[in-house]
């Protein structure tokens, strides 16, 4: 799973690697997300986020995924991030 964060916004996505091929994708700005997003702070919607991305993996039968924070420190909205994909049944 890659994370990318912007001052508003954040993203995650699932690639398989191997083949190259983008598995399952949610932001901010996704359209199932957004009205749960504008009534949360930055934090809960991550959390939000790594909810989405979870239930998506688990539909295309992705359990267990590697975590890429990019260059961003394992904190604040990268870290409610990952936690709320680990409430959604991922392993780290």
């Amino acid at each position: 799973m890659s994370v990318f964060r912007s001052n508003r916004h954040i993203y995650a996505q699932i690639i398989d690697d191997t083949s190259g091929v983008t598995l399952a994708v949610c932001g901010t700005k996704s359209k199932s997300l957004r009205d749960q997003v504008a009534k949360a702070g930055k934090k809960d919607a991550a959390k939000l986020v790594g909810e989405a991305i979870a239930k998506q993996a688990l539909g295309v039968g992705i359990r267990c995924v590697c975590f890429d924070r990019n260059r961003y420190k394992y904190h604040g909205r990268i870290r409610s991030l990952a936690e709320g994909a680990r409430q959604g049944g991922l392993v780290f």
